[in-house]
């Protein structure tokens, strides 16, 4: 039996940890790492913020899914990549508005008239051919507009599709950002209802051992009894150190989620009890996700971009009309001899031939086209992956808790009935030991049953797009 726990035990604590690291593992803003090394999941990192406190800190669900959202390393990356996405369509709408400058300039100037084909021989003249040095002040504005530029219109057209993706895409993150959040702090509660679970297993079986030992010394049980009660105090024993680390770990991976600062301990205030999600269906779930979940609405601007890089590139073999002007003051040797000029031109610019670049973008616009066109539909299938998945989770895990629920209170009904055979004399104490860890093992898988539920809760919320505003919803905190 208790070979059995302790496998138990070891599954219980690859399944934790597997959850983890495939719903930290969503694709997010992005990846960075050395050549050679393993890329970190921005979503596992943070910003940390503040100063460590002397005591403990509260920590509310809220409040991590709140400081996850402002210093999380995949938001704030994802923040940048839509700055930068901003960036290119002021550049692309720079193309389309008009260019106006100012300069003033005092000049010297010498000038060879030869070089002007001024090369005039006169016999007995001589003529000079290279000027004295003459002062030249110029003040100036200069004025530039695009009147009709197709290509440069549809770009930025293109160039506004792929901003608007990009505040999908951090919209998108957001969502990531909550699921690992949650995932991690219910993690953090798991392991706190272990180490609480196994510190009163460690008493059951402190308080048998001690008993047992009496009773040896009085010579009512055989010394294997004592042993026997011993090696199961021990092994409780062992068991609690094992749950304390690893409820330490976690606590660390979840301050390094949300950005607390370094160091800082922390309590936490929600033990995110059992609580029955509203009934809802598959169909009406997909319609939700599909018309909330930032990801896919993105990858459809993607497409929106796509096909304007196509219309873009076609565009550049059509004709642009521009105009120019500048308008000034010059004199020389000063403004006091100065007088307006003006120079005003019109350009209609016809493409004729311009070799392969032309086709070449339209080519490798199409080509980005196609590829946008089929991670939309990928997309699209995948969300319905997700959405059934996490439906077939939430059932099933709804289903083991109820199961494990009446698991505990069997176990501790049966571990009564033990010791009182015990204490009776009826059997030894080898029902006892074998009890205790009958109510162990049921613990544990109400525990970790209990985990998988709100989990599956969280993923259908983040599934349906919804994890930011629904998230504490789903999980029964008001």
């Amino acid at each position: 039996m208790i070979g059995d726990r302790r496998v138990f035990d070891s599954a219980v604590t690859l399944a934790l940890a597997a959850a983890l690291l495939l719903c930290a593992a969503q694709p997010g803003a992005g990846q960075s790492g050395a050549a050679g090394t393993t890329p970190q999941n921005p979503l596992l990192g943070s910003v940390p913020t503040g100063q460590a406190t002397s005591g403990p800190l509260s920590l509310s669900l809220r409040d991590a899914l709140d400081r996850g959202l402002k210093y999380n390393l995949g938001v704030i990356e994802s923040d940048q990549g839509m700055r930068a996405a901003r960036a290119e369509r002021l550049r692309s709408l720079n193309a389309l508005l008009p260019n106006l400058n100012a300069h003033i300039s005092n000049s010297v100037e010498q000038i060879n008239l030869k070089t002007f084909g001024f090369n005039i021989h006169i016999p007995g003249v001589n003529i000079p051919t290279i000027t004295p040095p003459f002062a030249v002040q110029d003040a100036r504005a200069t004025f530039s507009q695009d009147l009709f530029d197709w290509a440069a219109q549809k770009n930025l057209k293109a160039s506004s599709a792929a901003e608007k993706a990009s505040q999908d895409t951090y919209k998108n993150d957001r969502e990531l950002v909550v699921l690992t959040t949650a995932d991690a702090y219910l993690v953090v509660v798991s392991d706190a209802a272990t180490v609480d679970s196994t510190r009163a297993q460690v008493e059951t079986a402190k308080a048998l051992y001690q008993k047992t030992s009496d009773q040896h010394k009085a010579g009512v049980v055989a010394n294997i009894d004592e042993l026997r009660s011993q090696v199961e105090f021990q092994t409780q024993e062992q068991r609690l150190i094992a749950a304390q680390n690893q409820l330490d770990i976690d606590k660390l991976t979840l301050a390094r989620i949300i950005g607390l600062p370094n160091g800082q301990e922390f309590q936490l205030t929600d033990a995110v009890p059992y609580a029955p999600l509203d009934e809802m269906t598959i169909n009406g779930a997909l319609q939700q996700a599909y018309a909330a979940r930032s990801d896919y609405l993105g990858a459809k601007e993607q497409v929106r971009s796509a096909e304007l890089s196509i219309q873009a590139a076609s565009a550049e073999n059509y004709p642009s009309l521009s105009v120019s002007t500048d308008f000034g003051d010059i004199g020389s040797p000063n403004f006091a001899y100065s007088h307006e000029t003006f120079t005003f031109e019109a350009l209609l610019n016809i493409p004729i031939f311009q070799g392969t670049r032309v086709r070449a973008d339209k080519l490798q616009a199409d080509s980005a086209l196609r590829q946008r066109q089929a991670e939309l539909e990928d997309l699209r299938g995948k969300i319905d992956a997700e959405v059934r998945t996490a439906f077939l989770n939430l059932k099933s895990s709804s289903d083991l808790v109820a199961v494990a629920r009446s698991n505990v209170d069997l176990a501790n009904e049966t571990l009564k009935q033990a010791q009182d055979r015990f204490l009776s004399g009826v059997a030894d104490n080898l029902e006892v030991v074998q009890a205790q860890e009958s109510v162990a093992s049921a613990q544990q898988s109400y525990i970790a049953s209990l985990y998988s539920y709100n989990l599956a809760k969280v993923s259908l919320a983040q599934a349906m797009g919804v994890a930011e505003q629904s998230a504490l919803h789903f999980l029964g905190e008001k």
